[in-house]
Order: structure tokens, then sequence, then C-alpha cells
């Protein structure tokens, strides 16, 4: 199994616990505040709230931080996402709760700039890299359908259809190089992705760079195609995706400007038993130096997406516990 180790450096960093509520109001919209001049990462909007000081529990400085910042009082509810993430002299750690209720008047106490944002232009504003995957936690799903390989076409397209009746919301379509190189693929993938659009479902298609082009797929990128994949050859406008491992493959598909990553094995699987494997520190170890939009994968199921948010994923991707739930 691989250990993951922290570098003195890292380790000798000191560590911030922030914690940041999703404010709604009548109208669905998401209140955003900017950060004012003098602070890091001055001029960039963020979720509001503020540092957790010793003593204090998550909610009782979340209500604490938004009586000062905006003049309400709060009932913080669930959590949405934790994000571990790296900043020059410091590691953050951003604690995300929706908000359940509120009274008062919004108002920038402390002279920042405030902005009631709907839902689908979140996107749209330039935040710090720990507030990106926040974004993503509220706009897209929280796992992804990594397919099979096709044995018997009828029955996996029939398995397909159950497993988007039931809710999937994102697919990765991969299959073996035995299956690609065989000629009734394409026109297999292609009624995948008919059927997938009649449910309004995303499908990215996992490594075949030629299927994905002549498809209009998304694509999603083995790792070892990241390092030598150049955009610019490339239909402009294309969604993109990858599988990481490492921190140098997250930053390729960052550099790549990839939508999400897949990041593990975090556990072991049925396929690869004496894989190694990341853990969920791992994971958050790698987390924290990139703003990408992450999945967990590897040995994981629904079970497994409120941990998984507790360390900083979108949540996870997997084929057989989506494929045949359990």
């Amino acid at each position: 199994m691989n250990e993951i180790r922290i570098t003195d450096p890292d380790f000798l960093l000191r560590s911030v616990h922030v914690v940041a509520g999703v404010i709604r109001d009548v109208r669905g919209r998401i209140l955003l505040a900017r950060r004012t001049d003098g602070r890091d990462l001055a001029g960039l909007w963020e979720f509001p709230g503020g540092k957790v000081e010793p003593g204090e529990s998550p909610e009782a400085a979340l209500i604490r931080e938004l009586r000062e910042e905006l003049g309400i009082d709060a009932v913080v509810g669930e959590p949405l996402i934790e994000v571990p993430q790296q900043y020059p002299g410091k590691r953050l750690r951003l604690d995300v709760r929706h908000i359940r209720s509120w009274s008062g008047r919004v108002r920038g106490r402390e002279g920042q700039a405030l902005a009631w944002v709907p839902l689908a232009q979140l996107p749209r504003y330039d935040m710090p890299p720990a507030d990106r995957p926040v974004v993503a936690a509220l706009l897209q799903t929280d796992r992804v359908l990594v397919t099979p390989d096709p044995i018997d076409p009828q029955a996996w397209l029939a398995a397909l259809q159950r497993a988007l009746d039931a809710g999937a919301r994102r697919v990765n379509l991969r299959v073996t190089d035995a299956t690609r190189d065989s000629g009734d693929w394409p026109a297999l993938a292609t009624r995948v992705i008919d059927l997938c659009s009649a449910k309004g479902v995303e499908v990215r298609i996992h490594g075949d760079i030629a299927l994905a082009c002549s498809t209009g797929a998304g694509l999603h990128l083995q790792a070892a195609q990241l390092a030598a994949f150049d955009r610019s050859t490339h239909p402009s406008g294309m969604r993109l995706s990858a599988s990481c491992h490492t921190l140098d493959d997250l930053r390729h598909a960052e550099r790549l400007a990839c939508d999400f990553a897949f990041l593990g094995s975090v556990q072991p699987t049925t396929s690869h038993p004496g894989g190694s494997t990341l853990g969920w520190t791992g994971f958050a170890a790698l987390r924290e130096h990139v703003a990408l939009p992450l999945y967990a994968i590897g040995g994981l199921g629904p079970r497994d997406v409120a941990v998984a948010r507790a360390h900083g994923a979108q949540g996870i991707a997997a084929i057989r516990s989506l494929w045949s739930p359990v």
C-alpha cells in the first residue's frame, strides 16, 4: 500500500480552519462576498464565513461570523463539503455548511461588496481555489457511473437503462481494449450516447480520443495520456476530464482545464486486490494542491459520498456499486 508522506515544509505550515455558509434568498440565489483590499486574494468572491477560534465549534463560529460580517442570525444546516487547500504560508480547511434559515437584513458590515447570484451563474465569479470545488458540489452530481465491459451488449444496455432510470447523471464510458478495437463498438457507444442524451445525462468517453471527437461526447483522459495531450489540436470547447493517481497527474489535468478528475485508488478493489491505495488521508493530501473538482474512485459506493465530501471530494466514481447498487 502506498503511504503518503507530507514533506517537512508542508508539515510546518500553519493550519487554519475556516467555516463558510451557503446562504439562499427566497428566489434561490446564493450570497457571495468580495474579499476587501488589504486581505489575501483581495477582489475574489467567496462564500461568507470566517476562522474557527480555539475552543469554538464550527457551527458556533459560523453563526458568530455571519452576525459580525452580515448582520444576520443564522440557523446552520447540514455539511456540504470540506476542502483542504494549501496556500502560501498556510494549509486551509474550508468547512462549508448549508444555512437552513436566517433572519435580519443582509449588509456588508466590514465594507465588503455582496452579490446574490443565481446558482447557474456561480462559475462566472472569480473565486479563491478552495471555493471552486464548493461551486461544483452545488452544481454537479455527487457520483459518476463507470461502465463495465459489455460482454453481453443487450444485457449491458438494459443494465445501463436501469441505472439511468435510477438517477445516474454522469456516465464514464470505459471498456477494455479488446472491445474498443472491435468493429461493433462505435455503434454501441453511439447508442449509449443517445440513451443518455434522452435523459439529459452527460457522457464522457474514456481514453478513446478519436471516438470522442467523432461523436461530440466529452473525453475522459487516462493518466498516461495527460502529459502529451494538446487541447489546441482538438475541437474547441471539447469537454475534458481525467483519471489521476499522482500530484503530477493532477497538475496536468489542471493545466488542461479539465472540468473534473478522478483520483484514486482510495481503497482496494476486486479488480486490483493487491494494488496500491491512497486512503482518505492520502486523497486529502493530494486534494489540497489543486482546485479541480475531484471524484474519489476505488472500492467506493454511494455510502461513501459523505466521507468523500469530508475529505474534499466532489463525490465518488464507481463501477460495481453504481451499476448494480447495493
